[in-house]
């Protein structure tokens, strides 16, 4: 990944992406899941690569008032965790942070 690059993941991290404790499986413990919500799919696509995560559709159910949403999913451990720590996190959510990463 290329500085620039990491540089606008960053920003897109600090103002998008919503970061859940998500169980995968009824059998495993909860994993960290980071989630993208765009109506701009060029820009999940971008996301896509540097990240390798997984695009849906939201359902709409107001097509003449709403645009079309998408959501991109990074569920991959090596790559949640890869996100979690080359990215700094504000002081307040460092806290939980430390413990997601500590289970």
């Amino acid at each position: 990944m290329e500085d620039w690059e990491a540089a606008y993941l960053a920003g897109i991290i600090d103002g998008e992406v919503s970061i859940t404790l998500t169980r995968m499986h009824d059998i495993e413990h909860r994993r960290p899941c980071i989630t993208v919500a765009s109506t701009d799919y060029e820009l999940l696509e971008y996301l896509q690569i540097l990240t390798n995560g997984q695009i849906t559709k939201k359902k709409n159910y107001h097509p003449d008032r709403h645009l079309n949403s998408f959501t991109l999913s990074i569920k991959a451990k090596n790559q949640v965790l890869y996100i979690l720590i080359s990215f700094p996190i504000p002081k307040s959510s460092q806290e939980e942070e430390k413990s997601i990463l500590d289970s």
